[in-house]
């Protein structure tokens, strides 16, 4: 999922800029130097979904994994991400210089809104919540940069009205598939380290009086 240089108009290029800049300095903000290895790893880990492409009839797809990146990371999972397009531009040419403010507020704004929607499974108390919104942020994440990649491509001209309506119609599949993944990953991370996971309550283990002076 990334535009393409030569696409966008140049007001909407530099909204893209604008709104990159802004994001990425309150998401850095009070940025603990403890989180960067954690970063570091997602970041990996959001550059080579990308790359694996998956073969279907004349086209292919691939995961984006961005609501992923929300759900672990939270605020930070916009400037890991930014991290990871402006890569994925250098070194592999997707997208383009020039859309790389365009790119970031897409995938980057997508992650923000999983993590906003992941944070609302401590409202509830019923089993497997986790989970259950785990792959809702999944699939939140990808429709919401599929949005964003409609508005851009409908506030650059009129020609692109189809466009935009077909771009946001394929990104259907990719929501149902990114929302099941993603809602494994956070049920393979539960067991396994779950304080990995942005935003959770661990739960301490207490002594009891009794239990302590039986132990003593």
């Amino acid at each position: 999922m990334h535009i393409s240089d030569g696409i966008l108009s140049a007001p909407v290029l530099a909204a893209g800029f604008v709104g990159t800049a802004a994001l990425a300095y309150l998401t850095m903000r009070n940025m603990d130097m403890d989180d960067v290895p954690k970063i570091s790893v997602i970041t990996a880990v959001f550059f080579i979904a990308s790359l694996i492409h998956v073969p279907i009839g004349p086209s292919s797809i691939h995961l984006i994994l961005n609501g992923l990146v929300g759900v672990v990371l939270g605020w930070r999972a916009f400037p890991a991400i930014m991290l990871g397009i402006i890569l994925q531009t250098i070194l592999f040419g997707h997208g383009g210089v020039t859309v790389i403010g365009v790119n970031t507020l897409m995938l980057g704004g997508g992650a923000l809104i999983a993590y906003i929607v992941w944070q609302q499974r401590h409202r509830f108390s019923f089993k497997n919540k986790d989970i259950l919104f785990g792959g809702l942020a999944g699939g939140v994440a990808t429709i919401s940069s599929g949005i964003i990649l409609a508005i851009a491509l409908l506030t650059t001209g009129e020609e692109f009205v189809v466009t935009a309506g077909l771009a946001l119609g394929a990104h259907v599949p990719v929501m149902i598939l990114e929302a099941i993944v993603t809602g494994f990953c956070v049920a393979f991370i539960l067991k396994a380290k779950p304080d990995l996971l942005a935003g959770q309550i661990v739960q301490k283990r207490t002594t009891s009086p009794v239990n302590a002076t039986a132990d003593s």
